[in-house]
């Protein structure tokens, strides 16, 4: 399936997600790869889950593992992209064998001019920014507008529920740089309901 954006899917943790997501037209695949997240997989998992797909990028979560560790099994895993949790030194930065993706919270009542400095900061280390929570109320017509500007300037991933049900319109206003899913549990092994992840992947069909 052709997509109008790319789209990142985080949290994979089976086959049903993997083949699903890659079928569908999902450009990266994000595994949880460090101890101190929850309901994190083994490298050996995450090798033998995107042993089934081919032709999407892997993408590894790390919060507090050390770079040499993260680049250990960065290797081992065949990642396209490393993605972190947490803001790390521009020394470690700098170590990391792989492009950066930063997840970034959205935080309502946060000063405009506070989230810009947060970028700019880091901009010159990371390859993009990842927007996974879904505000609480939908955007008001200044922060739509500063997103969009933010887009122009950065590459920003979102939630697909910043569009509170309007995907196309986010997608031709803000112009981010791509979609960010979230995978979730299989209800028993090999089954899976994805009517909400389907019903997003229909939007986004070319």
């Amino acid at each position: 399936m052709s997509l109008i954006t790319s789209v990142l899917v985080r949290g994979i943790n089976n086959l049903s997600d993997a083949r699903y997501c890659a079928g569908m037209g999902a450009d990266y695949l994000t595994f949880l790869l460090d101890p101190a997240l929850p309901n994190h997989l083994a490298p050996e998992a995450v090798k033998e889950l995107s042993g089934w797909v081919a032709g999407i990028g892997l993408v590894g979560e790390f919060s507090t593992l050390p770079v040499l560790e993260i680049n250990t099994i960065a290797r081992e895993c065949g990642l396209s992209y490393i993605l972190l949790t947490r803001i790390r030194s521009t020394e470690e930065l700098a170590a990391l064998e792989l492009p950066v993706l930063q997840l970034m919270n959205w935080v309502p009542d946060m000063l405009p001019e506070d989230v810009d400095m947060r970028f700019q900061q880091m901009q010159a280390h990371v390859a993009g920014f990842v927007l996974p929570t879904i505000p609480p109320q939908p955007l008001n017509g200044i922060q739509l507008a500063h997103l969009t500007e933010q887009a122009r300037t950065y590459p920003i991933w979102l939630a697909a529920g910043f569009a509170n049900g309007k995907l196309r319109e986010l997608l031709n206003t803000v112009h981010p740089a791509g979609i960010v899913l979230e995978g979730g549990n299989e209800i028993k092994p090999g089954l899976r309901d994805f009517s909400e992840m389907e019903a997003v992947f229909e939007e986004l069909e070319d």
